[in-house]
């Protein structure tokens, strides 16, 4: 019931206004937003790769109806890509892009302008020796993104694909993606689902995790393990079997469980965190908040404590 709440809430422009303009949010914004410039983003990059983690980027904003807000989202890419390779990060930091984000949505050739904004993002990220990743959003979205994704492998084979374990479609997805060059990225999922598409129990989540992990860990590609539960970890390693430990990644979310993120690249193995940054952090924001009741009782603490 929290969850479905929240999740409701990220959608509701309503409560984004009260949330957004609440001054003691922010501060417990920035456990999981990095900041709100490329500045922040930069810099918390390099302090992600001090310690031997990787990175991807995402550059908040979702949903976007205008189009000139789609370019600028794509021109806000370009520059952090430069600014990446400026710093010298463009080996271990790769970006990740909502298609939503840059015209996915726009009710005229909705479709076609973001795969056009996409290729400019991945011609940027191949100049400068790094890689995108397509975010997966809800299912609604699902067949496009994959579309826009084949598109751009024709001439980026390395861009990666995401998708989500609580879909009943997923596990099929995941075949269709285990090929040879194929970066895929498998999570549970962050979306209010209806239950026609999408599994409401979590243990037929991590179930169909479980059996999504065996096909991606069986096939020929890159499999990325975007999870924080010790068990799905666990299971992961145990699949890997005789994979060598860079043909395939752990990934985990900026301010989530950062003290295993170091173990696991401790390790060996690669580890790579998901930092968002910029204004339009609400959506993510809440989503965070739904995943685990401990990001609540983290949110509600920070709260009392700061006032």
């Amino acid at each position: 019931m929290l969850r479905s709440t929240l999740l409701a809430a990220s959608r509701s422009g309503a409560v984004r206004g009260l949330v957004e303009r609440t001054p003691l949010t922010r501060p417990v914004v920035r456990r999981f937003i990095s900041g709100d410039d490329v500045d922040a983003a930069v810099a918390t990059t390099g302090e992600v790769l001090a310690d031997g983690r990787y990175v991807t980027l995402d550059h908040l904003g979702e949903d976007t109806l205008d189009a000139a807000q789609a370019t600028a989202t794509v021109d806000a890419y370009l520059d952090l890509l430069r600014r990446l390779e400026l710093a010298g990060h463009t080996g271990r930091a790769e970006v990740s892009v909502k298609l939503s984000a840059v015209g996915q949505m726009l009710p005229s050739d909705g479709e076609k302008i973001a795969l056009e904004n996409a290729r400019r993002i991945c011609v940027a990220a191949g100049a400068v020796g790094t890689t995108v990743t397509l975010d997966m959003e809800d299912h609604t979205t699902t067949d496009s993104t994959l579309g826009i994704l084949r598109e751009l492998r024709v001439d980026f084979p390395w861009v990666g694909a995401v998708v989500q374990s609580y879909l009943k479609r997923t596990e099929q997805d995941c075949r269709d993606l285990a090929h040879a060059g194929s970066r895929v990225r498998l999570c549970k999922g962050a979306y209010n689902e209806p239950a026609s598409v999408a599994f409401q129990d979590k243990g037929d989540v991590d179930r169909s995790y479980v059996r999504c992990l065996k096909v991606l860990m069986a096939g020929d590609g890159y499999p990325m393990v975007a999870t924080h539960d010790p068990r799905m970890i666990k299971v992961a390693g145990d699949l890997a079997g005789d994979r060598s430990p860079d043909s395939y990644e752990y990934q985990m979310l900026y301010g989530i469980r950062p003290d295993e993120q170091r173990r696991i690249a401790a390790a060996g193995n690669r580890m790579r965190v998901y930092v968002p940054y910029g204004n339009e952090w609400y959506g993510y924001f809440m989503r965070r908040l739904a995943e685990r009741p401990a990001n609540v009782v983290f949110f509600l603490r920070s709260l009392i404590t700061t006032g």
